[in-house]
């Protein structure tokens, strides 16, 4: 078959299985065909094709669609217009936001469940959740003095090449304003911005007005959600935070939602647009132990819980919202103007504020819970990443903000250790390999242990990553678990007894 007619059965197999996945409709396979020969810029196709039996996976035959693209010089060969593409390609075969809309909240009448069970499988199915990326991230646990912790290497982001990186640098305009703005849906992209032709984003009503419900596209973990506003304002943590999460776990019962801090150093990475995250994920903060237990003092009906964790955090129980509202008000008031210079904690410096909180809220059957996280994002002299921010000696594994993801247990760790703690691996392995100076001295540690083999030593450099990882968050608890640090926790919610 030659290459044009081969192109032709590509198109048609497309569309095929677009029909058969029930992504397109039988009465819309003419005009969806017509859209992929003007993305191709093809003159012609043949008109008596028949469908492949068996048919391709779809993602692979949208990549035969890109690789004709760029052979033929549809597009130029770099990574951002072979996304644009795909995600044109793939808009082919996704219904308009409208369709999906109607689709979700017809679902969400036989149960929430089933609603984002069928919107996040159609954001598989049209390659926005980028799937065969995710596939690549590396995962493993370990234990530690606070129980299990979750580890990822995360590979899922495409490497961008240096003309991608200039062209982003060079890029010139405020729509949308970031990649979190509604206008993003059906956006060809640009440089800076990803291409988003093929996103939909789900319109969900919290506390009367609407917000946008998605899926990241490169998740961390299962169903992994956001939840933003639909005007670009920045991240404000406030009581209304609070009432907009446990409204949330109200409407989708079996995701847990969360807010990052809204300061920097202890926030996300997107503090410019409001945001939350959610999604069907248990993780290891979930499991912590009870330190101490009490009924709130201004609100009865509210259980009261301190864990043990490295990170500072009360959990609050009740089956009354507004309670809980109310109780986590209290606190999130009482740390704003928290200082305590003995521990390193000061509210604020000068007109600078310090204190913060990390919120979560999920469902615990019947019953409403919010993990109120204390925070605090000064910096000093001796640490100027931050006070309780990763300390000099666990920064060669990670060194970035510790936000919701990481304060409930799991590790987001940077690709490089991918190939670095391979070369660690053979290094103490006594092979003749040279590892980042900044490894070196742990790696020395580690080549000092007893009994190490091939077969155990990723093994030993897991557990060994495992701790940093727990020491990362140690660094990032404000009161510590030591004798000073928990009596100072205890003094700090004894207004609340």
């Amino acid at each position: 078959m030659g290459t044009k007619n081969k192109i032709d059965q590509i198109v048609c197999d497309f569309v095929a299985k677009g029909v058969v996945s029930q992504l397109v409709h039988p009465l819309d396979s003419y005009y969806a065909t017509n859209r992929l020969i003007n993305l191709l810029k093809k003159e012609h196709y043949g008109t008596t094709l028949t469908p492949s039996i068996p048919l391709e996976d779809m993602l692979d035959l949208m990549d035969q669609l890109v690789e004709y693209a760029v052979q033929e010089k549809v597009i130029d060969d770099t990574l951002r217009a072979r996304e644009e593409l795909e995600a044109e390609i793939m808009d082919v075969i996704t219904p308009a936001p409208s369709v999906v809309n109607k689709a979700f909240w017809e679902g969400y009448q036989e149960a929430p469940m089933r609603a984002t069970d069928d919107f996040y499988k159609l954001s598989k199915n049209n390659d926005y959740i980028k799937t065969r990326h995710i596939a690549k991230n590396e995962h493993f646990k370990t234990t530690s003095k606070y129980g299990v912790l979750d580890i990822t290497i995360n590979l899922s982001k495409p490497e961008k090449t240096k003309k991608d990186i200039e062209e982003a640098q060079n890029s010139f305009g405020n729509y949308p304003e970031c990649q979190l703005c509604a206008e993003n849906e059906g956006y060809k992209g640009r440089p800076g911005i990803a291409a988003r032709t093929n996103h939909r984003v789900i319109r969900i009503p919290i506390q009367g007005e609407n917000w946008g419900f998605q899926y990241s596209p490169y998740a961390y973990y299962n169903e992994h959600c956001i939840v933003f506003t639909k005007k670009h304002t920045p991240m404000n943590v406030t009581r209304q935070t609070i009432a907009n999460l446990l409204e949330l776990v109200t409407v989708l019962p079996h995701y847990f939602m969360g807010s990052n801090a809204g300061l920097p150093i202890v926030g996300g990475s997107l503090l410019g647009h409001e945001h939350y995250q959610g999604g069907r994920h248990h993780f290891p903060m979930e499991d912590a132990k009870v330190t101490d237990t009490w009924q709130w003092k201004s609100k009865p009906s509210v259980t009261a819980e301190k864990l043990y964790w490295p990170l500072s955090v009360i959990r609050l129980r009740s089956l009354s919202i507004e309670d809980l509202v109310e109780s986590g008000s209290e606190i999130m008031d009482a740390w704003n103007d928290y200082t305590n210079e003995d521990l390193g904690i000061l509210a604020n410096t000068g007109e600078t504020v310090h204190n913060a909180v990390t919120l979560i809220a999920r469902r615990n059957g019947n019953a409403y819970e919010l993990d109120v996280v204390l925070r605090n994002n000064r910096t000093s002299k001796e640490f100027p990443d931050g006070v309780f921010h990763p300390h000099p000696d666990v920064q060669h594994i990670k060194k970035e903000n510790i936000g919701l993801i990481e304060v409930l247990g799991m590790a987001i760790l940077p690709p490089r250790l991918k190939t670095e703690l391979r070369e660690v691996a053979d290094y103490v392995l006594g092979k003749d390999v040279e590892v980042a100076p900044y490894h070196l001295e742990w790696a020395n540690t580690l080549k000092e242990l007893p009994n190490i083999t091939e077969e155990n030593v990723t093994t030993v450099i897991q557990e060994s990553v495992g701790k940093k990882f727990e020491q990362v968050l140690e660094d990032a608890g404000v009161f510590k678990q030591t004798a000073a640090g928990q009596e100072a926790f205890q003094a700090f919610t004894k207004k609340f007894r």
